[in-house]
């Protein structure tokens, strides 16, 4: 009964707070992430009334479900942009962009934190800016997408955004884990190159097969049915089951060890079902319909995982803000750059950068596993980029609301003047 509860009163608190704040323009996601701070453990939640927001972070912990079944729909989605047709348009600028961009992250954090750990010593030690530079590789596929539906964005900015996301989660994955066993290296060590290439390699390779399967068998499985409500509950089924198989882990010994990302499983779902079926796109639309109200308790759920007592930690905040600032600084440098020597558009060279910055699930599954794996130091890890995702998260869809309006892909709403009677 209590979760019932609380989640009634979140979703409440969401579209409440999104219409109380109307009036200012901002974004929708912007609402509820705050909306989720006042419902949180820290807010509404202190008052230990059953029911009545979230008692504790071990609460919201437990509505997880939620967040993977609303991570899993938003992959489906972004796979949906990889159609061939608009492949050929823009598939060689996206991976060339989002793999510079997502480097350039890396490494302008790896060296600002290093030259910091000059200054802290072992307060920073190496593996922990090396591990940071490959969190900061991490886009926030859901802020954007929610960004982009609630304004209808359109034009080349939004067109080329969406497979940069998607591509930038990948390039992530692949960083991530090569640094992850170079960092294990240094505190141990010994390197094992089955760590650091074979683990990755097999983990996005097996995602996309799995992705790949699933979305075939929809398509075959979709022709079946010719009822609109029972086509979408066979999406809702495979987006299940996508996120749901993901989660499987296999131990071959010898230090391999097979895993699957959500994201990626989903998305290549996606991206095989809409190539493959000639009615995807209604099936697209009906399905980010009825999800919509999933998105909204992801992302109060969201908002209520934030914890404002980091910024009492006077070495988090700093730490922190450095990681900000440089990560940020590489994610538009790094797209400014790389746009530009594809021949991109002159909006798309000065915006795209901007659109990249907002940070949250795959960032923070990543120090899930840091934190795991790396004991004290990854607890410190996991909440400097706590401290960031409360940053980037409130301040992240503001500035891709901002960057997509200057670039003319959202146009305000025309005024209808009432008529003097």
């Amino acid at each position: 009964m209590e979760y019932l509860l609380a989640v009634g009163v979140a979703m409440f608190a969401g579209l409440f707070l999104s219409r109380l704040t109307s009036r200012f323009n901002l974004p929708d996601v912007t609402c509820y992430l705050v909306a989720g701070l006042l419902v949180g453990p820290l807010c509404l939640g202190r008052l230990g009334i059953p029911g009545l927001g979230f008692e504790s972070f071990a609460f919201v912990e437990a509505m997880g479900l939620v967040s993977d079944t609303a991570l899993g729909f938003i992959a489906f989605s972004i796979g949906s942009e990889f159609r061939i047709t608009a492949l050929r348009k823009t598939g060689r600028q996206a991976t060339v962009i989002a793999i510079f961009q997502a480097l350039s992250a890396t490494i302008l954090v790896d060296v600002t934190l290093l030259l910091l750990h000059l200054a802290l010593g072992d307060q920073l030690p190496v593996s922990t800016c090396l591990l940071l530079g490959a969190i900061a590789t991490a886009t926030a596929p859901a802020a954007t997408v929610m960004v982009i539906n609630q304004y209808k964005a359109k034009g080349p900015l939004t067109d080329i955004l969406l497979p940069i996301v998607a591509l930038d989660d990948a390039v992530g994955l692949i960083v991530f884990a090569v640094s992850t066993g170079v960092a294990k290296a240094l505190t141990s060590g010994s390197i094992s190159l089955v760590s650091v290439l074979l683990n990755p390699t097999l983990e996005i390779l097996l995602s996309l097969g799995m992705g790949a399967a699933l979305g075939w068998i929809f398509s075959q499985v979709e022709i079946f049915f010719n009822s609109n409500s029972k086509r979408l509950s066979l999406a809702v089924a495979f987006v299940a089951l996508s996120a749901g198989l993901s989660k499987l882990e296999i131990s071959l010994g010898g230090g391999v060890e097979i895993g699957f990302s959500s994201l990626l499983v989903c998305m290549m779902c996606g991206t095989i079902f809409c190539n493959l079926c000639d009615f995807s796109e209604e099936i697209m639309f009906k399905t980010e319909q009825w999800t919509a109200p999933i998105n909204v308790l992801f992302f109060v759920i969201s908002g209520a995982e934030l914890d404002l007592r980091l910024f009492a930690q006077a070495s988090v905040v700093g730490i922190g803000a450095a990681y900000i600032l440089s990560r940020s600084a590489g994610k538009i440098l790094g797209a400014s750059i790389s746009s530009k020597f594809m021949g991109c558009d002159r909006n798309i060279r000065k915006y795209l950068g901007i659109t990249l910055l907002p940070q949250a699930g795959v960032a923070l599954g990543m120090t899930v596993t840091v934190a795991a794996q790396f004991g004290q130091e990854g607890a410190i890890i996991r909440n400097i980029v706590l401290f960031s995702v409360l940053i980037y998260e409130l301040v992240g869809p503001l500035l891709t609301k901002m960057a997509l309006t200057r670039a003319g892909e959202i146009r305000p709403k025309p005024t209808v003047k009432r008529a003097k009677t």
